[in-house]
C-alpha cells in the first residue's frame, strides 16, 4: 500500500542473482507507475524504464532532449510501486564522464536496481534509427569507469550499451563490449542486433551477461523468450511495447467516440473499475484509514 516496502538493496541483489542464474529475465517497459504494477502482476522478473518512452510521454522525440531530473523522477516513481527491480535507460550519462558519475548516484537515490549508459555521441538518438554515431572507444570506456567509480552500492547494476554495430560493424561492437566489461560493466547491451546470428557472435565472444532489446518496428528480428534463453541471453527488454499498445487503443477509442458520440460501445475493451481498484489495492487503503482514524466524540 502507498509504496512497495522492499528495500532497494534487496531489489538490486535479486537483479544480480537473476543475471547469474542462467535463466532469461524479462523486463517490459513501464510507461507509468500503474503500468509497472501491472507488469509485476503478470509475473515478469523486472521493469524497464525506457528513455524513448519518457521522451514520447513528454511529447518529445528520442534525441537526447530529456534531462537527468526528468528521467530520475519518473524512474523513482516506478521503482517505488513494485518489488521488482527496475533498470533505467540513462542515455549517454547526460554528458561527459563526470555527468555519468552523477547520474549513477542520482539513480541510486531514486531506488532503481541499475542503469545503462551508451557509447553514442551526445546528444544521442534512437538506437534503431539511421544516422547515429558513436564516440571513440576510449571516451566510452571513460564513461563506464566514471559510472563504476561513482557507485556507492556495489549491488547497483551498471550496464554498457554499444551502438557500434550499425556504425562500424559487429566486430567493433564486440571489441568495445570487451573493453566495457574490463572497465567494470556488469551487463552488456549490444543495440540493434539484426538476428540470432548476431547475438550468438556476442555470446561466444564475451563472458559478461548480455541484454537483448526486442523493440518493435526496428532493426532487430523479434525473437521469442525461448530462443533468447537458448542463445544464452540473460535479459530481454520490451521497451516501448506497453506504450504502443496503450496509445493504439486510446487512438482507436477516441476515434470511435468522435464518430458515435458515446463510449458505450467501447466498454468491453476497457479495464473495469473493479480491476483498477484491485490493482491499486483500494481495500487495503480503506482498512488502513479506518485503523488510524478511529476517534469519535
Amino acid at each position: 500500500m502507498l509504496y512497495d516496502t522492499t528495500p532497494a538493496g534487496e531489489k538490486r541483489a535479486e537483479f544480480r542473482a537473476g543475471l547469474a542464474s542462467g535463466k532469461l529475465l524479462r523486463f517490459p517497459g513501464a510507461f507509468s507507475p500503474l503500468s509497472a504494477m501491472l507488469i509485476a502482476r503478470h509475473g515478469f522478473e523486472g521493469v524497464y524504464v525506457s528513455g524513448a518512452v519518457i521522451s514520447a510521454d513528454l511529447g518529445l522525440p528520442d534525441i537526447g532532449l530529456t534531462t537527468l531530473t526528468e528521467v530520475a523522477g519518473r524512474a523513482g516513481q516506478i521503482a517505488r510501486v513494485t518489488a521488482r527491480p527496475a533498470l533505467v535507460d540513462a542515455d549517454t550519462g547526460f554528458g561527459e564522464p563526470m555527468n555519468a558519475a552523477r547520474t549513477v548516484q542520482v539513480l541510486e537515490d531514486a531506488g532503481v536496481a541499475g542503469m545503462h549508459v551508451e557509447d553514442q555521441v551526445n546528444p544521442k538518438r534512437c538506437g534503431h534509427l539511421d544516422g547515429k554515431d558513436v564516440v571513440d572507444r576510449d571516451t566510452a570506456v571513460r564513461r563506464i569507469k566514471a559510472a563504476v567509480a561513482a557507485r556507492r552500492d556495489p549491488a547497483f547494476v551498471i550496464a554498457a550499451r554499444t551502438d557500434a554495430a550499425a556504425v562500424n560493424g559487429i566486430e567493433d561492437a564486440i571489441q568495445r563490449a570487451k573493453a566495457y566489461a574490463d572497465a567494470g560493466a556488469d551487463l552488456i547491451f549490444p543495440e540493434a542486433m539484426a538476428n540470432e546470428a548476431d547475438f550468438a557472435r556476442f555470446r561466444a565472444a564475451i563472458n559478461t551477461p548480455i541484454l537483448a532489446n526486442m523493440t518493435e518496428f526496428g532493426k532487430s528480428t523479434l525473437l521469442d523468450a525461448r530462443t533468447l534463453e537458448n542463445l544464452g541471453i540473460n535479459l530481454v527488454i520490451y521497451p516501448v511495447t506497453l506504450l504502443r499498445l496503450a496509445m493504439h487503443a486510446a487512438d482507436a477509442g477516441l476515434a470511435a467516440i468522435a464518430d458515435s458520440g458515446t463510449q458505450e460501445g467501447l466498454l468491453g475493451q476497457m479495464q473495469h473499475r473493479r480491476d483498477l481498484y484491485a490493482l491499486l489495492d483500494y481495500e487495503a487503503y480503506g482498512a488502513f484509514d479506518t485503523s488510524v482514524y478511529n476517534f469519535k466524540l
